[in-house]
């Protein structure tokens, strides 16, 4: 009976996978949200600064990506992370984007980009996920939330 237990919690333990191999890489990161002005008075600006924490360098142009507030998918649209390419897109929600890591074809490692959404989007205390796709596929490729804070 004890050797029939022990097998048994064996085949358990061996059969249910590892859920961390399954878990969304968050290479991809937001350094800092910032809703203040040049004085450091409260305006609420919006503008998140992306940071690319990885190893190898991604296709701007096959980025995707999307924002969430407080678990609520934001009304904005990022088709390409490409900041030439962003300009004609329709990007309702967001003003400007800029940075090294949207200049060119690819963002390399290490490089950022600062994302100025519509005033007031973003309020001290918002959870904020970004979540970056790969196109064609729709595949995640990076997922990372932010606590906003007074900055």
């Amino acid at each position: 009976m004890v050797v029939i237990t022990i097998l048994l919690a064996l085949m358990i333990h061996f059969s249910i996978p590892n859920m961390e191999i399954y878990k969304t890489p968050s290479f991809l990161e937001i350094k800092n949200v910032y809703g203040t002005n040049d004085a450091g008075i409260a305006n609420y600006d919006s503008r998140v600064l992306l940071y690319h924490h990885g190893t190898e360098k991604l296709e701007n142009d096959l980025l995707t990506a999307s924002f969430y507030r407080n678990d609520q998918k934001l009304n904005c649209r990022i088709s390409t992370m490409n900041g030439h390419n962003f300009i004609p897109t329709v990007h309702i929600g967001i003003q400007t984007m800029g940075g090294s890591g949207c200049t060119g074809t690819w963002w390399e490692p290490g490089e950022q980009i600062m994302i100025d959404f519509t005033d007031g989007t973003f309020h001290p205390g918002d959870n904020i996920r970004f979540e970056v796709y790969q196109k064609p596929s729709g595949v995640l490729i990076s997922s990372y939330s932010y606590i906003a804070g007074n900055t």
